[in-house]
């Protein structure tokens, strides 16, 4: 069996394109195409089913792009360590993680790490989605909330404080909520995303459990940037991580609320965590990412450090 055929099958399954695979190995797509139906007929079934834009693997073609994924990463492993034992990391980092956090925090974060490790690139997929790390072929997952991956090694990364913001010009044209029970007469501008608009939850100092408060408002939207964007110019308020907000608290653009309250948007998902599979942590590139990732990380969130200043 073709070794080559193999990292063509796996570079067409994880980017469901074989004009994509013949960029990567500066190959013509008929040259792809050749291998990939080479290997389907020493195979004796279809791997793929073919779209006019793009192609998905049949399940015979997961099962086996799960194993040949694995086999491939097993041969560069012992290949990296074999004829570069001191080498710096190198190679492709595939990350994926939920737009807002992926704009706000991953994309700098990869600006410092690759310029400590410029031998490593990276596939950066950002969606709100909930994907499959393991099929959709990622490296690197960050998380929000429940976890249902038993085949992936999970680090919580840190919890995630919700705040309730608004512009200095709106809280002085509709004035300051002062409780959640006033948030009925403001403009509450809420995150719409797969599973429904969100609710906004309060818990006060020792009370067993969160309490759901109805809010509504003029604006809804499945991203966060541009719901924050809106309260910036004043027109409502938002509840988001301050790890999303950080910046406009500390630079006065937006001003948080109801600080005597703990709040979140759904019961349970307070936690940001961080996916990979066990094996992988072996790789240099990766281990390098996680490292740095943590390092990052420590003493305390970036994005909690508005906080940290602003209780001490």
């Amino acid at each position: 069996m073709d070794l080559n055929a193999l990292r063509m099958f796996e570079r067409v399954a994880a980017t469901g394109s074989f004009t994509a695979a013949a960029h990567h190995f500066h190959r013509a797509v008929s040259s792809v195409s050749r291998q990939i139906r080479g290997l389907e007929e020493s195979l004796g079934q279809p791997l793929f089913y073919r779209h006019t834009r793009a192609v998905t693997l049949t399940e015979s073609g997961w099962r086996y792009y799960e194993e040949v994924r694995d086999i491939l990463e097993r041969l560069d492993m012992a290949t990296e360590a074999l004829t570069q034992p001191q080498a710096e990391p190198s190679g492709v980092l595939r990350i994926n993680a939920p737009v807002a956090f992926g704009q706000r925090q991953v994309v700098p974060l990869l600006h410092r790490f690759q310029r400590r490790f410029p031998g490593i690139k990276v596939e950066l997929q950002l969606n709100d989605r909930v994907v499959d790390p393991v099929r959709e072929g990622h490296d690197i997952t960050f998380r929000v909330g429940h976890l249902a991956d038993s085949s992936l090694v999970a680090r919580q990364l840190a919890p995630m404080n919700y705040i309730v913001a608004a512009s200095p010009d709106y809280l002085a044209r509709q004035g300051t909520p002062q409780t959640p029970e006033a948030l009925s007469e403001h403009d509450c501008l809420t995150y719409q995303g797969e599973l429904g608009r969100q609710r906004w939850y309060f818990q006060h100092g020792e009370a067993p459990k969160e309490v759901a408060y109805e809010v509504d408002g003029s604006l809804a939207s499945n991203d966060a940037e541009s719901l924050v964007r809106a309260a910036l110019l004043g027109q409502g308020l938002v509840m988001f991580p301050t790890w999303l907000i950080a910046e406009e608290l500390a630079q006065g653009s937006l001003m948080a609320l109801l600080e005597s309250w703990r709040g979140e948007v759904m019961p349970g998902r307070r936690k940001l965590y961080v996916l990979t599979r066990e094996r992988q942590l072996r790789i240099p590139k990766l281990r390098a990412f996680m490292e740095y990732l943590f390092e990052a990380m420590s003493p305390c969130p970036p994005w909690d450090r508005w906080r940290e200043r602003h209780t001490a």
